[in-house]
């Protein structure tokens, strides 16, 4: 039996999430070649977080990128380097299935961001046949854009005060799935640049997941990598999706290790 759209268009990250579970991604900024999600699946991981705004990828690269990822059933999120329809409706279109927008400060954007990746009647996202998701196979547009929207994750980054300050209405903004905060930039711009056990942060989580519980959203933890006694805490007070790190600190990690333990050896 052929494959209907909902079958195709599956997001398993969103599936687990909405079970309750926990979401390791991992980041792809350096590593060019579909090699890294056979890497990211291999190593267990449950997406692949491909980012735009630190990284010299090209559209090309990251829409080769999601396409491996579509096929290894690791959904792919990448984040954009402005939060424009320009760069979201062509990465999806590429393939994400989900768009990360950095720095949103208000509802106002992140109603702009869910527009861009939603169809009508949620968004204005302009209709393409032939997608990735589908298999680059055609089907009515009254099934292909439902499916997608449902399979489509919205994802917006809390990286000021601004953003903590919006939190309620930006969190009841329809479409949006999931904030992920970014830590580093949170403190940053909270005047506390680097001070992860700075009471503030913790409270931005607390705020963050009771406002996501309260709506059924969900909460992501992004920039703790070096401190993972911080992310078990917020794990247990209820985020769900974790950016674990990036390919090339976990590279760089590895070479070290294995370069100091040649230095270490006995003479």
């Amino acid at each position: 039996m052929a494959a209907g759209v909902r079958d195709l268009a599956r997001n398993s990250v969103k599936e687990k999430l909405a079970r309750g579970e926990v979401v390791a991604s991992m980041t792809a900024r350096l590593v060019t070649g579909v090699e890294i999600v056979r890497i990211a699946k291999t190593a267990g991981f449950d997406s692949l977080y491909i980012d735009l705004e630190h990284s010299s990828f090209s559209m090309q690269t990251t829409s080769q990128i999601c396409i491996m990822a579509l096929e290894a059933g690791l959904p792919a999120f990448v984040r954009v380097p402005a939060n424009t329809p320009e760069y979201i409706s062509r990465v999806l279109d590429g393939g994400a299935l989900g768009v990360i927008a950095p720095g949103v400060r208000s509802a106002a954007e992140a109603k702009a961001v869910v527009a861009a990746a939603k169809y009508p009647p949620i968004g204005e996202r302009g209709h393409s046949a032939g997608l990735p998701h589908l298999g680059f196979r055609a089907f009515p547009a009254t099934e292909t854009m439902p499916a997608l929207n449902d399979a489509t994750m919205v994802i917006v980054q809390f990286e000021s005060k601004a953003a903590l300050d919006a939190m309620e209405e930006i969190v009841a903004v329809p479409g949006v799935d999931l904030v992920l905060i970014g830590t580093n930039d949170l403190t940053a711009d909270l005047g506390i640049p680097g001070q992860y056990d700075h009471p503030k942060v913790r409270d931005a989580y607390e705020r963050t997941i009771a406002a996501c519980r309260n709506r059924g959203k969900h909460v992501g933890v992004g920039g703790l990598s070096s401190r993972q006694d911080l992310v078990a805490q917020f794990v247990k007070m209820g985020a769900r999706y974790v950016s674990t790190g990036t390919d090339l600190a976990f590279l760089l990690a590895a070479c070290t290790e294995r370069a100091k333990q040649v230095r270490d050896l006995a003479v």
